[in-house]
């Protein structure tokens, strides 16, 4: 076969899956001599890669580059999710897709002409016409990390592994380097993701389809608003509930300032006679309700993620639910009724907060209580719910002294960033952790996407950064906050729900490829699964695959029986 039709039958192999890469390919040079093609004592062509100097380097073994391909993923343990730096003459790719627990190969490489010179040496198609793999060229360091995103699932893939082509990643080493250092910031998220899957998982499940009958009955809408206020629960709020009170004033004689808590400093607020217009709420724990425990909250609208406790919604003639970024919660979005969306990705309520302030399109926001530490040693304003909370809890040999240390050094602080000037260091009276720095930053990153005035108050806590900008405001479409008209009633949703789950396919013996099996509809219906199979993964790890999947199946259609009274897990 000569270099052409190899070319053409990688090409065809190329374009199902991947058009746009098939199109730079066929209109790239092939004739530049990047690389040399000698054959190895086994008889398979080895390419060789052509340095400054005109040396060639060969990539693979020149003795049995198949065998030499065979023994490297043989040493794979639980790892499914590979990654190739360099695709050269893709033996070890090869290998790794003849192994049926493998779930997905991304093979990353640069040079477009480069590869087009490979595709004219031998066939590819084993390769690129496996729905497991994919091949990315000359991607930018953030196409790698979105792709890790996307594409690893930890629950099914099991562990993630990097394989250099070792001569290959020499001779280019800036841009592996910096492939190797984008693909490991993706997997410290997909990990950090995944941890709170494993933790939540099974609750986000039961939550939800509980909330689903609430939901059916949200007839409410928020109208927009121009000026909000934010209310955390850091200790500073103690000292600024004044200022707010006293906004709050001059805003009856002028423009409205619409107040929206977080639902940790409700408490504090109505102790202090100062009534929010609107509470957010995103935890999906039990605790969540000691935010709300003795208070008279009826009047105020609720702002609830679906997947809050059910429980939470009957305290508030006004609930609102909203989809965050559960799949679930955007799979019922899209098939029974559109719910607003609130953008919850920072990890904690005060980001949803300012979501839901620029969702109802206020242009300019004042956050107060937004202390993202532990300023000299406090942890919550006065009033919140940990204070009776460990009232209660306290006794002789544990008083509440010791139960607020325990709970402050529960997780190490962090030393003071690097960007931090010597005296403010010096005077630095507050303390942060991993977490809330996290929270910090997230916070400083959405305010900076969002056109309105953000005005941070300034507290004890760790300064918050937000670039002044200038905003246009009135460019902004502003929309009624509501929910969609429903397509069915929630019985009959939960029931089609149900009935998708039990006809997903059972894995076979190539369970890696699981997921690449499932049409479209399958593949929306169990990516909706996949925070639960990390909660059941992480109670019984050594289910395989397949197992995992009958797993949550049998758990999705129990839960589902039960909310619709129909506890007869014999119909599965």
């Amino acid at each position: 076969m000569d270099r052409h039709e190899f070319f053409e039958r990688n090409l065809l192999a190329l374009s199902p899956h991947n058009p746009n890469l098939c199109s730079r390919l066929s209109g790239a040079e092939t004739t530049l001599d990047r690389y040399r093609f000698p054959e190895s004592r086994s008889g398979e062509i080895v390419p060789a890669l052509v340095d400054h100097s005109g040396t060639a380097h060969p990539l693979h073994s020149m003795i049995e580059p198949q065998r030499e391909a065979e023994r490297l993923v043989s040493t794979l343990k639980d790892e499914g999710f590979l990654v190739f730096l360099g695709l050269g003459g893709g033996f070890a790719p090869e290998a790794a897709l003849n192994r049926a627990e493998v779930s997905h190969v991304l093979i990353i490489d640069y040079d477009i002409n480069s590869i087009a010179e490979l595709f004219c040496s031998r066939e590819y198609i084993k390769i690129i016409g496996d729905p497991r793999c994919s091949l990315l060229i000359d991607p930018a360091p953030e196409l790698i990390e979105a792709c890790i995103l996307e594409q690893y699932q930890p629950a099914l893939c099991g562990g993630i592994r990097t394989f250099p082509l070792r001569v290959r990643a020499e001779l280019d080493i800036p841009r592996f380097n910096a492939a190797a250092a984008a693909i490991q910031r993706g997997i410290e998220k997909v990990s950090s993701d995944y941890s709170v899957q494993a933790h939540f998982g099974s609750r986000w499940f039961s939550n939800i389809i509980r909330n689903i009958k609430a939901a059916e009955a949200q007839n409410s809408s928020a109208p927009p608003i121009r000026e909000a206020a934010i209310c955390a629960a850091g200790p500073s709020l103690d000292q600024q509930i004044p200022l707010l009170a006293e906004l709050k004033q001059q805003s009856k004689s002028e423009q409205k300032v619409f107040i929206i808590s977080a639902d940790t400093a409700l408490p504090a607020l109505l102790h202090q006679g100062l009534e929010p217009d609107a509470v957010v709420s995103i935890d999906c724990q039990h605790i969540s309700y000691y935010h709300f425990l003795g208070l008279d909250c009826r009047k105020i609208p609720l702002f609830l993620d679906i997947a809050s406790p059910p429980l939470l919604s009957a305290l508030s003639a006004s609930p609102f639910f909203f989809t965050g970024g559960h799949p679930l919660a955007q799979y019922i979005s899209r098939h029974w009724r559109p719910l607003p969306c609130i953008d919850t990705s920072g990890g904690n309520v005060t980001y949803a907060c300012l979501s839901l302030a620029e969702n109802l399109g206020a242009q300019r926001i004042r956050v107060y209580g937004a202390d993202f530490s532990y300023p000299r040693g406090h942890v919550y304003a006065k009033g919140t719910y940990i204070f009776p909370f460990f009232e209660k809890k306290q006794n002789r040999f544990s008083p509440m002294a010791a139960l607020f240390s325990t709970f402050l050094f529960r997780t190490p602080f962090l030393p003071p960033e690097e960007n931090q000037a010597e005296q403010e260091v010096s005077e630095q009276r507050y303390y942060e952790t991993t977490a809330l720095r996290f929270y910090r930053r997230s916070f400083e990153e959405k305010a900076s996407r969002i056109d309105a005035e953000i005005i941070p108050i300034p507290g004890m806590g760790a300064p918050v950064h937000i670039e002044r900008k200038s905003h246009t405001g009135h460019a902004r479409q502003l929309r009624i906050f509501a929910a969609g008209r429903a397509q069915m009633g929630s019985d009959e949703f939960l029931e089609q729900y149900r009935q998708a789950i039990a006809a997903l396919p059972i894995p076979g013996i190539d369970s890696g490829a699981y997921i690449q099996r499932l049409n479209t509809e399958q593949r929306q219906v169990f990516t909706t699964l996949l925070p639960l199979a990390a909660a059941l993964k992480k109670r019984q790890s050594g289910l395989t695959t397949g197992e995992l999947i009958e797993e949550v199946k049998h758990h999705c259609i129990h839960e589902i029986d039960r909310v619709l009274g129909q506890d007869m897990p014999d119909r599965y």
